[in-house]
Order: structure tokens, then sequence, then C-alpha cells
């Protein structure tokens, strides 16, 4: 099924396109949250240390996946808004030969490098083999995740969020089912949770494959397509080597904000890894709302309607807005009882405590990064790479500067002080940005 979204009323195409993806979002999450969950409850403090320790890490090698997918998605949106079919199933076989290149590629540089980048993050000894131990699991299915990331990117272009939350379901239960499973029947520990993952992973990602090449097949165009075009690489990678670039920057980023956090100890590692996961929730949350209006960017600004753009954007900022009330007021009033998922009775007061810090002085300012967010989306859906990586990187180097010169005057506390005052400059310069109205010119008019 596909959907055009450059037809009906802007903002109702726009949530009800965007509603499936919002609910696939808080599938994904349960499988993420529930490798740190069942590591913190079932086998202790130190293994949800060692999982969130190496988690800025496989944000790295995520964050290639999802910039890559912003760069199918983005082109692909375009052709299909300009009903040039031929140019979509060129682009999106082009854009599966590409992925699954760069994933073997990225798989191969993870093996090499995963011992330096844990020992880079400063990893305290007694976590350290643990969480290589789940990094080396996790790169092993790498090629798994970015393909699954790509055929998700490539649906959602074609109007289509409906059967990635299929994928997505089944692949939530049934990771918790297998962690589970293997943590608490087959006692594997660590290592249960990272293989869980992995299966769960790979299912998903090749019966989504199946089911994307049968759906291409049944779009029809009046010439045949190329299966590789360099043409279609050369704009897809306009948009992705920038995306890439920025989410690989703000990866290496937080990689060094976690070595910070690495040096006052496991506890406030255990607290820390609690909290960023409840906040990456709540962010990638507003980045499916910036993904999809991204994608109604590129289809509208393909069929040369600008003015739907700007409709689109409207309600999609009240509905990023409403959503971000809904987690600041539960993260706020709330800390200790969510933080509590990934805790058992056991944890340390200290580890509570830096989880609860981080939540009551970063969600408060939910409501800039939300604003920042859907600006970018249709910055990025328009072809506008400079100013979207010019706000981006200006949140990076803030956070990551002031995390550093901030824990010097507040030890840990100051570490999470320097989440709001960048998210609030950064997001002024992108709705600046937004309101130029460059955009309207489209990448490729």
């Amino acid at each position: 099924m596909t959907k055009d979204l450059t037809c009906g009323n802007p903002g109702s195409v726009l949530i009800k396109f965007t509603l499936p993806m919002f609910v696939g979002v808080i599938f994904q999450q349960l499988y993420n949250i529930a490798d740190s969950v069942i590591a913190g409850h079932f086998v202790g403090e130190d293994a949800l240390a060692a999982v969130g320790a190496s988690y800025p890490i496989t944000m790295i090698f995520m964050s290639i996946a999802i910039g890559f997918q912003s760069g199918c998605s983005v082109v692909i949106s375009h052709f299909f808004g300009a009903k040039d079919y031929k140019a979509v199933k060129t682009c999106i076989s082009t854009s599966l030969i590409m992925s699954l290149a760069l994933s073997l590629m990225l798989t191969a540089t993870g093996f090499a490098i995963s011992t330096p980048l844990m020992k880079l993050v400063k990893t305290p000894a007694n976590i350290f083999e643990d969480g290589q131990l789940y990094l080396n699991i996790y790169i092993l299915g790498f090629g798994f995740v970015f393909l699954y990331n790509v055929t998700t990117g490539i649906f959602n272009s074609l109007g289509d969020s409906r059967t990635p939350l299929v994928f997505l379901i089944g692949s939530s239960v049934g990771n918790i089912l297998l962690d589970l499973l293997l943590v608490i029947a087959f006692d594997m520990g660590v290592a249960g949770v990272a293989w869980a993952t992995f299966i769960a992973q790979g299912i998903a990602c090749i019966l989504s494959l199946i089911v994307l090449l049968v759906r291409v097949r049944g779009i029809k165009s009046e010439q045949r397509p190329n299966l590789i075009s360099f043409g279609a690489m050369k704009s897809i990678s306009s948009i992705a080597v920038p995306s890439i670039f920025q989410m690989s920057f703000v990866s290496v980023g937080n990689m060094f904000v976690q070595s910070l956090v690495n040096s006052f100890g496991s506890s406030v590692i255990a607290g820390y890894s609690a909290a960023i996961k409840l906040n990456t929730f709540a962010v990638t949350s507003f980045s499916t709302m910036s993904n999809s209006v991204s994608s109604f960017t590129a289809q509208n600004l393909g069929g040369k309607m600008p003015e739907r753009v700007t409709k689109g954007f409207s309600a999609g900022l009240k509905l990023g807005l409403s959503l971000a009330a809904v987690f600041f007021a539960i993260y706020f009033i709330f800390p200790k009882y969510v933080l509590g998922i990934f805790m058992d009775d056991d944890a340390t007061a200290l580890a509570l405590k830096t989880g609860t810090e981080f939540l009551r002085i970063v969600s408060p300012f939910y409501f800039f990064v939300c604003t920042k967010v859907i600006c970018d989306g249709v910055l990025k859906g328009s072809g506008c790479m400079l100013q979207f990586m010019l706000a981006t990187f200006t949140d990076l180097l803030l956070r990551v500067v002031l995390a550093f010169v901030l824990s010097g005057f507040w030890g840990a506390v100051g570490i999470w002080r320097a989440w709001p005052v960048s998210w609030a400059i950064a997001t002024v310069m992108s709705y600046l940005f937004y309101k130029k109205g460059s955009w309207k010119k489209g990448y490729y008019q």
C-alpha cells in the first residue's frame, strides 16, 4: 500500500501518516529499553552499566544507518510526489545495494575497533568485559539493523507508515520474549540480552525486505528502471552523507560525554544509562515527527506544492508539542517511578539520584528540541542540508564543551545542564532557517 501525501488536507494527511510511526517508535523503544530493564533487574546494576557503557558506541553505527535512511527516503519521496515511478524504482534498488555494501564494510570495521572504542570511553574494569561482549554481538547483527532501517525509510517515502509498524510490533514482542528466555531461563546474562536483539532484528529485516520487493514489483512504470544508477547514488548521497556526518558527529560527541560520565563510577553510569534511555525515547518520538514532516515536504515539493508544506509544518508542530508536554509531565513529576523500570531494589541511592537529576534538568526543554527537529524535517525534506547541519553541529559542540566545563563546577550535574543550553540555541537557529524560507525552492528544482 502506497500513499500520495500531495492530496487531501495537509494537517490530517500528515497526522494519519505519522500516527503509525509514533506507535512504531513506542514498540521500537520497548525492545531497546527491554535490554536495560532485564539486565538491571535479572543480572544486576553492573550489567545495566555494561549495556549503558556500550550504548553511545552502538549509536554511532545506528546513526550511520539512520543518516543513510534519510537520504533514501527524501530522494524517493521527491520522485514519488513527482509521479516519476521509473526513478522511484531505480532509487529503491540503488538504495538497497548501497546499504548492503556499506553495512558489510561497517561490520568489518566495527570488529576491528570495538576494543579501542570501549577504552576510549573509559569503561570501568568491572564492566568492561560484559560491555565489549554486548557491543561485539551488536556489531555482528548490524547488517540486519542497517537494511531494516533502510526498508522502513523506503516504505515511509511511499507514504506507507503502517507496514513498518507491523514489523516493529513483531520484532519488539519477539525481542522481549527472547530477552526473558535467554537471560532468565538460560542464564546467559548480558550475552542473552544482545543475542535476543540480534535474532529479533534479523527476522524483522528479512521479512520486511521480502514484502518491500513484492511491493515495488507492483509499482507500474512506463519505462524499465535501472538496477543501479550513479545518478541515483549521487542524489541519495547528497542527502545521506551530510545526514550521516551530522548523526555520527553527534554520536561521537555522546561518546565524549559518556567518557566523562564513566569517570564518576558505575553507579552514576547506571543512573545515567537508565535516564538516557528514557530521554532517547522522548527525543526519538520527536524525531519520528521530523521524519514524517521530511517525507511530506519532499513529496509536496516534488509535486511543486510548497504551500502544503507550511500547513503540514504547523500541524506537525502542534502534534509534537503536545507529545513534548506528555513526556515532560511524566519525567519531571514521576522520575523515580519511570527509573524504577530499570532498577531493582538493590540499586544504589546514587544511581537513582543521578537519573532523577538528569530527567528533571532536561525534560522542561523538550519543547525546544521538539520544535528544532520539526523545523529540521522541512530543511532535510527540501535538501537544505547546510542549514540543518549548522544548527545540529552547534547543538553538539555546545553540549560537549559545556559538559566538560560545567562538570568542573557541579560534577555530574554540570553535564546534565549542558543539554538545555545547547538545545535552546540550536532551536532558535533551526527556526530562523525555516522562517527564512529558502526550503521553498526545493533541492531538485
